[in-house]
């Protein structure tokens, strides 16, 4: 098996928001990044592009070009050998060992499921790129499929389970996104729709302070949204969804947000694992028992020493200071990590949003364009904020794109 050693002696597992800002933040020392992927997704806008607002390749990163000093190798983890300090990936061009001196774990989570009746069968996640696409394919298909058989109720029915922030923020987007997609099905527009958000919490949102959530109940509320609250998907067929309390729901899209959990991955590397499969680190990141071996991100359970007792959160904005602590503990003095936030936002669909900061709660059009700053402060490369900004500066004279591109990615043989 070919054996090379990681630039820099870093080896970086995964291409995330975590990984990839470890890399860019040790810049011109260099790394090794194993990834999926040849790009950083930057998950808080990819509620916009589900919806059409953004172009989809603009809320992506290219690792390339965001970390130019590192080197980036296309392929999946294998296997850890630890004492010969190396990483076997199955990479684009075969399978091969990466040698290291310091190695990096930053793979990220992945959905968490549960064992509900035709949740897999049938169920959409929202979790990367290729789910956004999907669920607004999926979204516009329903509305061809209405405009043929207008009297079927689970037609326009969208049950979205999981009420944080990946659940509201797309079920918001995507609702506004079909509403201004009417005027191009007359047909429907006295055709009712149903969409529903659901979450076992007693409150959707329940990370915000209980005012801000309060706001984003009613202002779903008056459009129609239902929010059902204390309770749990009990089964989906593909046509109905049916809650735990007894409500049924005639639906043929439902979309699972309900949290995440460790990379899976991660039981193969032999590291020290905690009850919910994370990596466990000390104040500094770096793994119990391992001089050369450190970790971040969704993937850790992550000590904050601004609040004790309490691992941190799997958000970009503690993936974000994470790295950075990390990046100075890699190259001089090891000193603990701490950071207390800075506050939370979220958009509500078009004009609205909820924003937290240092003693201010905003809603409405302020919480939504302090929302959107944010996330264009947060993004990598002035290219990529630019396209954005093209992007967001379109939507608001011209109308949504209603195009369904599901064909994409599935390209005929020749000779069909």
């Amino acid at each position: 098996m070919e054996r090379r050693e990681a630039r820099g002696g870093t080896l970086i597992l995964g291409g995330g928001f975590a990984g990839s800002y470890v890399a860019r933040l040790l810049k011109r020392r260099g790394a090794t990044i194993v990834s999926l992927e040849n790009f950083m997704l930057y998950t808080p806008l990819l509620p916009e592009a589900a919806s059409g607002t953004l172009e989809p390749r603009h809320v992506v990163v290219p690792l390339r070009e965001m970390c130019p000093h590192a080197e980036l190798v296309l392929g999946r983890v294998q296997s850890h050998d630890r004492e010969g300090k190396a990483i076997v990936v199955a990479s684009l061009a075969g399978e091969l060992a990466v040698g290291y001196e310091r190695l990096v774990v930053a793979l990220g989570a992945t959905t968490r499921t549960f064992p509900v009746p035709g949740l897999l069968e049938h169920g959409l996640g929202f979790k990367d790129l290729a789910d956004a696409i999907a669920l607004r394919n999926r979204v516009l298909l329903q509305l061809e499929r209405a405009s043929i058989h207008p009297n079927d109720p689970s037609e326009l029915g969208f049950v979205f389970v999981g009420a944080g922030y990946a659940g509201v923020e797309a079920l918001a987007e995507l609702h506004d996104m079909t509403q201004a997609a009417l005027r191009s099905y007359p047909g429907l527009r006295d055709v009712p729709q149903r969409w529903v958000l659901v979450d076992a919490a007693p409150k959707i949102l329940p990370e915000i302070p209980r005012r801000l959530g309060e706001y984003a109940s009613r202002r779903l509320a008056r459009r129609g949204i239902e929010i059902h609250v204390g309770t749990t998907l009990e089964s989906y067929d593909g046509q109905e969804a049916v809650l735990a309390d007894g409500t049924r729901i005639p639906a043929r899209t439902l979309v699972w947000t309900a949290g995440v959990r460790a990379n899976p991955l991660l039981a193969q590397l032999g590291l020290p694992l905690d009850e919910r499969g994370r990596v466990v680190v000390d104040d500094t990141l770096q793994v119990e028992g391992g001089d050369d071996v450190w970790a971040l991100g969704d993937c850790a359970a992550v000590q904050n020493c601004k609040t004790p007792g309490i691992t941190d959160p799997p958000t970009c904005q503690h993936a974000l200071r994470q790295a950075r602590r990390l990046a100075k503990n890699l190259t001089g003095e090891r000193k603990p990590y701490g950071y207390r936030m800075l506050g939370q936002v979220a958009t509500l669909g078009r004009f609205k949003g909820i924003a937290e900061l240092p003693g201010l709660h905003l809603w409405g059009f302020p919480g939504w364009f302090v929302t959107r700053t944010y996330h264009l402060y947060q993004l990598p490369l002035l290219t990529r904020k630019l396209r954005v900004v093209v992007d967001w500066t379109v939507a608001l004279f011209f109308r949504r794109d209603i195009v369904e591109l599901s064909m994409l990615g599935h390209a005929k043989k020749l000779g069909d």
